[in-house]
């Protein structure tokens, strides 16, 4: 079905083919043919531009026009597709910003960074990307683990947010009131229908516009029922903890 809505636009007359922008495609949507950059189908792009700022010549552009509905299930078969019969393809590229790159990385450990001096610095994240909308549901990090789905602002106005809620946890990132809702349900749908939690956590603010991301879990959550504790935690705007429930 075709839709009008936002996609990415490449210029031809600006793209090198450098290739810069293929691996920020976390969709895989973008290929090099005839040493230029193209968009392999319309229902792979999200059009949420994160391979923009990788273009070094500005040639990538997001517009709004007539194209196929965005399908998240077309994307997971392309992927897998991709994966199996040209494995190089869909592994990432050397150059290139790595905001899509998935990696999985020793993180320090709560006991850790309660005894770390203060001149020392420490991680508590496990791994990357850590938006909502970089992260597929098929990302490895997200098996089993204890999921923290936090607003962005919540990382600024809390102190001690390494040390009491990323420690031990993998986190999804994101801001509600700029972002794509409708793909932040989708994503965590999926996540919700297809790995194993243990536990989540949802870390807000108190103003009124973050609580769409307590209303787009909740939803995700309700397509689903998984049976895993959930924690809800509102941060004040002067970075006091002001209500944690729990569903």
């Amino acid at each position: 079905m075709r839709v009008r809505r936002k996609i990415i636009k490449i210029d031809e007359e600006l793209c090198n083919g450098c290739g810069l922008c293929v691996p920020d495609c976390a969709e895989g949507s973008l290929r090099i043919v005839d040493g230029k950059a193209r968009l392999v189908a319309d229902k792979l792009c999200d059009g949420l531009g994160a391979c923009l700022g990788s273009c070094p010549t500005g040639a990538l552009t997001i517009v709004e026009r007539e194209a196929d509905e965005f399908d998240e299930e077309a994307v997971h078969q392309f992927l897998a597709d991709t994966t199996k019969e040209r494995p190089a393809l869909a592994r990432p590229h050397g150059s290139g910003c790595p905001s899509a790159r998935l990696q999985t990385f020793e993180a320090v450990t709560p006991c850790q960074l309660a005894n770390m001096p203060a001149a020392q610095s420490g991680s508590a994240l496990s791994h990357w990307p850590i938006q909502i909308r970089l992260i597929p549901p098929t990302a490895p990090f997200l098996d089993n683990c204890d999921l923290l789905v936090a607003a962005d602002c919540t990382a600024v106005a809390y102190a001690g947010l390494q040390q009491d809620f990323l420690a031990g946890r993998v986190v999804m990132m994101g801001c509600p009131k700029f972002d794509d809702q409708q793909l932040y349900v989708d994503r965590f749908t999926e996540i919700f229908r297809t790995r194993q939690l243990r536990s989540l956590t949802i870390l807000i603010m108190e103003v009124p516009c973050c609580h769409a991301m307590l209303r787009i879990v909740r939803q995700a959550w309700d397509a689903v029922k998984p049976e895993v504790p959930v924690r809800q935690v509102v941060i004040s705007t002067r970075g006091d903890i002001k209500e944690e429930t729990a569903w």
